[in-house]
């Protein structure tokens, strides 16, 4: 009877508060400016790559489409984070429903796989084009694309759906203060007066699977395209953060670093490094 009334006490949350950087109360509207502008530059860099790479028929090839492809990615994943955060820095808090927090936390991490998948994709496509050269344009066909990237889509919503099916059951009543500045998967399970130890495993394990197939894989492709490459290159030769007082600021900082990093510099690597997008966006703004 008395853990009944006990229960009956609890009080469970299912609206949470998105802390961000604590840390920077006062100066929180400062932050937005290098946000917003780190946002812009995203959007702006990964879009004309998508451009270009678009309205350019010489730029249909696989590799050019996967490097637009991840910067379509890139746009998706840091939307799905960056406006809510900058919303954060004006309001000082930003409320998010459950649901809304799961399906947040399920875009991240889908996204994220996805981000893994297409650089798996762009390793295959070289390790074809450097090892099996008379055979790339049999395999690397557009059906063939089309079919990997739906498989990278599938594999994305397979090892993230158990998570977010196991944190939608899970009863939360220590706190709705999230310590982070997005709705990640264990700053909302620190929050939980359940068992979560199932949560944690089944989350490990797919995350672990998923990685020790990534580098498994790119370790293989690359080690094959490594090896190709000396052969060629022997034939050839034959022939003639800034850091903060407050721990949790640290941590969030790394983390908001982490997501914003590779959208900001994987147009400069992937698309101006490469010499056919970059002439053709020197073209475009000539023209404008």
């Amino acid at each position: 009877m008395a853990d009944v009334l006990n229960n009956s006490l609890v009080h469970y949350y299912q609206d949470f508060i998105l802390l961000g950087f604590p840390g920077f109360h006062e100066s929180r509207r400062l932050l937005f400016i290098p946000f917003f502008l780190a946002y812009l530059v995203i959007l702006f860099s990964n879009s004309v790559i998508i451009h270009v790479v678009r309205t350019e028929s010489s730029l249909h090839a696989p590799m050019y489409v996967l490097i637009s492809l991840l910067s379509a990615v890139n746009i998706c994943n840091t939307t799905t984070i960056i406006p809510q955060m900058l919303l954060g820095f004006l309001l000082h808090h930003i409320h998010i429903s459950l649901v809304g927090c799961l399906i947040q936390m399920f875009f991240i991490y889908a996204q994220v796989l996805m981000d893994y998948s297409i650089l798996l994709m762009m390793a295959l496509d070289r390790y074809i084009a450097i090892c099996k050269p008379l055979q790339y344009s049999n395999i690397m066909t557009r059906n063939n694309m089309i079919l990997l990237t739906m498989a990278s889509l599938a594999r994305s919503i397979l090892i993230i759906t158990p998570i977010i099916y196991l944190a939608s059951r899970v009863q939360f009543c220590k706190s709705n203060v999230i310590p982070h500045f997005a709705c990640e998967h264990m700053p909302l399970m620190s929050l939980s007066c359940g068992d979560i130890s199932k949560n944690k495993h089944i989350g490990l394990t797919l995350r672990v699977l998923s990685l020790l197939f990534d580098i498994s894989f790119l370790s293989i492709s690359y080690t094959c395209i490594m090896r190709a490459a000396f052969t060629i290159s022997g034939a050839t030769r034959q022939k003639d953060p800034p850091h903060c007082g407050n721990t949790l600021d640290t941590h969030n900082l790394i983390s908001v670093t982490y997501l914003l990093v590779p959208a900001l510099i994987n147009p400069l690597i992937y698309g101006l490094r490469t010499k056919e997008i970059r002439h053709r966006i020197i073209k475009l703004f000539h023209f404008l």
